[in-house]
């Protein structure tokens, strides 16, 4: 009689959703930088083939490896962030310094910088997560970590990778159990924090108050955001159809890229856009529950580090979508997947690849005797209310 081997698997529905969304961006890319040539589709396809690359190296890492260099990570963004201020070796555009010149290609600090700061943030609530309720300092040492690498980016400056450290950051610490009273603290300190920020430069003040009437600027700091809304007039239910997009046309700035939802909801209409919005919730949902698994599981730190994962392309996600709709001021934020963009693109798949890994791991992880013990109950509960109803 042979034994029987319990392979690990896969979430397939998070895996396929992921793909459909890689698929997804390589037709929409294509399609709204069509004026522009196929250089983009080329460059895109080649991001598209590294993105997969690097989920399949981050499937091989074990957890473990991540977990005992987590101080490491942290130490590695914030070296990255000061690399690329650095004369000579950041590459400027547009009076920002956000990217390293690696000769044909670039790096850019702040996507490295997310993924490092999730690995970080793992570890250190997977060692401290017993301590984070009775203990302040527990909870202030990684707001500390993440103002170091925040003041940093600001210097680029990169205030939207700043809002979504921060709030990851918050979150995470959320969901590890600190203190409601102590959450709310930092919560607040956070946000005053940002606000000085926001107001302490004239052009983000410009920003934050365009956008709530951008016709009133539409030729001046309104007219990506008056163009995208443009684009989801047009779109109306069903769409123009998929390659017929006109704002792409040298209207809308970025198109390809932090506008690319725009092209979307003008080609495919508002059922192509809540489809899309559809999958990504799904793909986040998903990541959130393999998290929750690894919690029951007593897996601390492949726990915390899908949350965090979830929590960055989620924001990601919801400011991307609120900037292209007018819900949010204009930020310089790629659509997880889809836009153009090949730091943003590998790194995500680089984040997934190590969710997908945490997956494989927690299916050979045997639940504990107590998780047993509620499922149970709960199955007996169910079946006793339904004998009752008989």
């Amino acid at each position: 009689m042979t034994a029987r081997v319990q392979i690990p698997s896969f979430d397939t529905p998070l895996v396929m959703s992921w793909l459909l969304l890689l698929g997804f961006g390589v037709v929409m890319v294509t399609s709204a930088s069509i004026a522009m040539g196929d250089r983009y589709f080329t460059r895109h396809a080649i991001y598209v083939v590294f993105g997969l690359a690097t989920f399949g190296m981050a499937l091989t890492i074990p957890l473990k490896l991540w977990q005992s260099s987590y101080r490491l990570a942290w130490l590695a963004a914030v070296v990255v962030c000061v690399l690329v201020l650095i004369p000579g070796i950041g590459h400027e555009v547009n009076g920002a310094r956000r990217w390293i010149d690696l000769g044909p290609a670039t790096f850019q600090a702040s996507e490295a910088a997310r993924f490092l700061f999730v690995i970080y943030m793992a570890g250190y609530l997977a060692r401290f997560h017993d301590q984070l309720r009775d203990d302040p300092l527990i909870l202030l040492r990684p707001l500390l970590a993440v103002a170091v690498i925040g003041v940093l980016l600001l210097r680029e400056p990169d205030f939207g990778s700043v809002v979504v450290l921060g709030a990851s950051a918050c979150g995470l610490l959320f969901l590890a159990g600190a203190r409601l009273r102590h959450f709310l603290l930092a919560g607040a300190l956070s946000a005053g924090v940002l606000l000085v920020i926001l107001f302490w430069e004239p052009y983000r003040v410009q920003r934050m108050f365009s956008f709530t009437d951008p016709w009133a600027t539409a030729f001046g700091s309104g007219y990506q955001l008056t163009q995208a809304l443009i684009a989801f007039g047009r779109g109306e239910v069903f769409g123009l159809g998929l390659g017929e997009g006109i704002q792409k046309l040298f209207y809308l700035p970025e198109a390809h890229n932090d506008f690319i939802f725009a092209v979307i909801a003008e080609e495919l209409g508002l059922v192509g856009a809540l489809l899309l919005m559809g999958t990504l919730a799904f793909l986040v949902v998903r990541i959130l529950r393999i998290g929750r698994r690894a919690i029951v599981l007593h897996q601390p730190f492949a726990g915390y580090l899908c949350y965090g994962v979830a929590l960055i392309v989620g924001l990601q996600c919801l400011i991307n979508l609120g900037v292209n709709s007018g819900v949010l001021p204009t930020k310089g934020l790629t659509l997880p997947f889809v836009s153009y963009g090949g730091n943003s693109l590998i790194v995500c798949c680089a984040m997934l690849g190590v969710v997908c890994r945490a997956q494989l791991e927690l299916s050979e992880v045997r639940a504990p005797a107590a998780f047993h013990v509620r499922k149970a109950l709960a199955v007996f509960r169910v079946s006793r209310k339904k004998s009752r109803r008989r």
